[in-house]
């Protein structure tokens, strides 16, 4: 978070409006409020694996059990392998109240559960003692305070530094490491900073639980593996290639914790301050919220309708985790990064038409209004949200000047104090090489741009960041040396897609995600991700009562 807010082109003018704006884009925002008021407060009161993983990882839970799976893992899965009807209950709880019964303190009793040794379940049903409970609740209070005094450390500490080392003007360049390994982008995280990135973004891997669903459901899962390197290493003979075994990713919070103390090296050097982002991968938000505001993440992308859609995850469990984690990462001051809109083509599929461009582009507004609307109702203030500025497939389509600049127009009248993000997508030779001649159109009429994310190789990175700030540059001259109103095919295109956002939401609301999905999908075929690892908590105690936002 933090930053400079409306330093990009054109600050201070009136954001452009498609003619459908003041009609059509507020029904939508009603549409999207109504709706995400209604999942949000479900969604605060149910519980996950993925919340109950975190939250023991939270209050300090780390290293790995006796099979080497991480210790917060396998004592959820410990906890719910006699009945996993016990996740309403939660894990917190009962654990608290086991550190009272043995008078252990947590790391060596979550050994002790891991093992088996100790059974949560039966100090779950201590709980019906009131007086036991009342002693549990405040011993996970505890728990939980030391665990936001570091919280709280940490985003002064962030905050320290860029008044220090000063905050640079948006928009920010962003680049992403290549390299996977935590050892390995070290140094590549340095050579971006000095050659003048802002925002350094991290792969994260999938987690353990991703996985396994993936595999079960036939899908081979991305999984991080540490690069092989030449000669003698454990487990080898001679020269032969091996493993490293005690390499982490580099999106890992061992991994995260080393990068944080690069870039806050290289960003003293260049004598500005240097953000680090993440990305959430699907059923990890709790967890990856607990890594961000443990190791100051400036940034992390974090968006459930994504899941949802592109993910196949099941839409209770991703509002779900992404409800705990954004109430986490408002507390730690992160800034959150919301997707353009996913393409939704299950409808196509189903009738074997296919849609207009504008169509679809009206189905990824109305998405991302969604995943807008639940972050306010989960109250992230609107300096820390920032939203994606075209489609990624936009680039391949038919005219993708006239769309782009609808689609930036668009976003501008319904979120005018909202950060907006341009990601280079990967493309095809041909629509790559016009992709920032199409940045510039756009960012002439982007108003309050907070970030461009470009592709480039090493080598090439400084071209690269020369190029996009020069495009910036002329992008302000331009939007300062003329109004810009829609007209023509992007006005069209425009009202179109406005028209197509207020439709998705209305059917959304009227016969759930189903109907929007289509039957291709996972969502309609009942075997949604994560749905079997959701449940309403039975207890009234709320583990992040204590955690509201900034203190």
């Amino acid at each position: 978070g933090g930053g400079t807010r409306g330093s990009g082109p054109a600050r201070g003018r009136a954001a452009p409006r498609a003619t459908a704006g003041p009609q059509g884009l507020d029904r939508l925002l009603r549409l999207a409020d109504s709706l995400a008021g209604a999942w949000s407060a479900r969604a605060r009161s149910s519980t996950t694996v993925g919340e109950e993983r975190a939250l023991l990882r939270l209050v300090g839970l780390d290293g790995l059990d006796q099979g080497g799976q991480p210790l917060a893992a396998a004592i959820v899965e410990r906890y719910l392998a006699p009945d996993p009807r016990r996740l309403a209950v939660g894990l917190l709880l009962p654990f608290a109240v086991a550190t009272l019964e043995y008078d252990l303190p947590p790391q060596l009793l979550a050994r002790d559960v891991a093992s088996g040794a100790v059974d949560l379940g039966l100090e779950a049903e201590l709980l019906r003692d009131p007086a036991r409970r009342a002693a549990g609740e405040s011993a996970a209070r505890a728990l939980l305070a030391g665990a936001v005094e570091r919280v709280d450390a940490n985003r002064v500490a962030g905050r320290e530094l860029r008044d220090m080392l000063g905050d640079p003007p948006r928009p920010w360049l962003g680049a992403t490491l290549a390299e996977p390994g935590a050892d390995q982008c070290r140094a590549e995280a340095r050579h971006l900073a000095a050659a003048g990135v802002d925002v350094v973004r991290v792969r994260v891997p999938a987690g353990r639980e991703l996985a396994d669903r993936l595999q079960a459901a036939g899908i081979e899962p991305p999984l991080w593996r540490p690069r092989a390197v030449a000669g003698p290493a454990q487990g080898t003979r001679g020269g032969s290639p091996a493993r490293r075994r005690d390499e982490a990713p580099a999106g890992s919070q061992r991994g995260l914790a080393a990068l944080r103390e690069v870039v806050d090296e290289a960003a003293a050097e260049r004598e500005a301050y240097v953000r680090l982002m993440t990305g959430s991968v699907a059923l990890s938000a709790p967890e990856q919220a607990v890594v961000a505001a443990f190791e100051r993440v400036d940034l992390v992308e974090a968006d459930p309708i994504a899941e949802i859609v592109d993910g196949r995850v099941d839409p209770d469990r991703a509002l779900a985790d992404h409800a705990f984690a954004r109430r986490l990462l408002r507390r730690a001051g992160t800034g959150v990064v919301l997707g353009a809109g996913s393409l939704v083509v299950g409808l196509d599929l189903a009738r074997g038409i296919p849609s207009a461009p504008a169509e679809r582009a009206g189905r990824g507004l109305a998405l991302q209004a969604l995943a807008v609307a639940l972050a306010r109702h989960d109250g992230l203030p609107d300096d820390r949200l920032f939203i994606g500025a075209l489609p990624a497939w936009l680039g391949d389509e038919r005219d993708p000047a006239s769309q782009a600049l609808a689609a930036v127009a668009l976003r501008r009248a319904a979120f005018p104090e909202l950060g907006l993000v341009f990601e280079e997508p990967a493309l095809e030779p041909r629509p790559a090489a016009s992709w920032p001649y199409l940045l510039a159109s756009a960012l002439a009429v982007s108003d309050a741009t907070a970030m461009v994310i470009r592709r480039a190789e090493a080598g090439s990175l400084s071209s690269v960041a020369w190029g996009t700030r020069g495009a910036v540059d002329l992008a302000r001259e331009v939007a300062a040396s003329r109004g810009f109103g829609l007209t023509g095919p992007a006005l069209v295109y425009a009202d179109a897609a406005a028209a197509a956002a207020v439709a998705t939401l209305e059917r959304l609301d009227g016969e759930g995600w189903d109907a929007l999905l289509g039957p291709a999908s996972l969502a309609a075929s009942g075997d949604r991700l994560g749905s079997d690892a959701v449940l309403e908590r039975s207890e009234p105690f709320d583990p992040l009562a204590g955690v509201p936002g900034e203190g």
